[in-house]
């Protein structure tokens, strides 16, 4: 997969983005991404935002406004369709329009639908709230889908056909987040690399949805063909991959608000991340091994280390963090505020091809935009 985007290639010019101001910003998406005027957020000793909290969290809301996108197509096809026993399912559209592939889904788990559905409402919440207490300090929310929502849905029958900002058709999905959360003595933040757990995943373009009503046809016999289980195989490891970026980005943006409200909300919200993070590891764990095409699921428990690959390792194994004199702990990672934490997440969903346009194979104008927020949000500090 070819990303041509200068945003992602070239060195991050932050001091370029400062002077856009907030017009410069507001017209590349058609509102005000940041609060005017700004210097009421800077006063020394005002319990009001500095402009560092109002660009993280304007980043944040844009990025929850991303994965609400995602998780409401998710939800579309395999989210669950009534109310579950113990949890409220609050989404304003239809959901679980794809039997079949909810039948694959089950394979990774049988609650897999209930999940999918919460997991959506959750990221909803997510970017509702930021852009409402944005409001509430006298920032401007973000809108994203006026301008961007243009990339094409699944084509499978009722799912509305209406432009989209992420596009889970053609997805490359880094899976060395397994790995990661199980190395004794690697860090990402100490600059650690890590192993895919699936490999032909981080190569090629792989659907996540099914595409037409002909991927959801069953084998004669009623099984679930290799492609349709594949499809759903692909779909559990990314949706561990897309919260893993939040598990690690929240709190690295918490170290740079100067509001204890601010960092309050972050590090209340990317809890719940965590707790995502946690859930969709476990699942993802219990894809079959299977073969379609060039892309094989390995059976995980027969990978050598084991210790890096067994399914049910899913809790974050002690690593060295800060100073290896302190010895390993079991911890978040990364977390490092000297990485440029908002840009690196940016850029992984570029990597991933959430904003590929299948009409040019290009990414849409989305990550310039996003990439300009995520720069002045590694900017912020306390």
């Amino acid at each position: 997969m070819e990303h041509s985007d200068s945003s992602i290639k070239r060195q991050a010019n932050r001091r370029s983005f400062l002077k856009l101001g907030t017009v410069g910003v507001g017209t590349a998406v058609g509102t005000s991404l940041l609060p005017a005027p700004l210097a009421a957020f800077e006063e020394e000793g005002d319990a009001s935002l500095t402009r560092g909290d109002i660009a993280i969290l304007t980043f944040l809301s844009a990025l929850e406004q991303v994965e609400a996108d995602l998780w409401i197509q998710y939800a579309e096809l395999g989210g669950a369709t009534t109310q579950g026993a113990s949890s409220r399912i609050d989404l304003p559209f239809a959901t679980g329009l794809a039997p079949n592939y909810i039948t694959a889904l089950e394979v990774l788990d049988g609650d897999m639908p209930q999940y999918i559905a919460d997991n959506t409402d959750d990221e909803i919440s997510h970017h509702r709230f930021l852009n409402n207490y944005l409001v509430s300090k006298g920032g401007q929310p973000i809108d994203l889908n006026p301008q961007f929502a243009v990339l094409p849905p699944s084509r499978v029958t009722g799912v509305p056909q209406k432009g989209r900002l992420t596009n889970l058709k053609q997805l490359t999905v880094d899976t060395t987040w397994w790995t990661r959360y199980r190395s004794e003595t690697a860090n990402p933040d100490f600059g650690g690399k890590f192993e895919n757990a699936v490999p032909d995943l981080a190569k090629g373009q792989h659907p996540a949805i099914p595409l037409t009503d002909a991927d959801l046809e069953l084998n004669p016999d009623g099984s679930i063909p290799n492609h349709l289980q594949a499809i759903a195989n692909t779909a559990g490891f990314h949706f561990a991959f897309i919260e893993q970026g939040g598990t690690s980005l929240y709190p690295a943006m918490a170290q740079k608000a100067s509001s204890l409200e601010v960092l309050r909300v972050l590090l209340s919200i990317g809890g719940s991340e965590i707790m995502h993070f946690q859930t969709w590891h476990d699942k993802a764990g219990n894809a079959p091994n299977i073969t379609d095409g060039n892309l094989t699921f390995p059976d995980l428990n027969k990978k050598l280390p084991a210790d890096e690959f067994q399914t049910n390792l899913i809790m974050p194994e002690p690593t060295f963090f800060l100073r290896h004199e302190l010895g390993p702990v079991s911890i978040i990672r990364p977390t490092s505020t000297g990485q440029g934490g908002a840009v690196a997440s940016v850029t992984s969903f570029v990597q991933d091809g959430l904003f590929l346009d299948p009409a040019t194979n290009r990414n849409t104008g989305i990550v310039d935009v996003l990439m300009r927020l995520a720069e002045a949000a590694d900017l912020a500090h306390r």
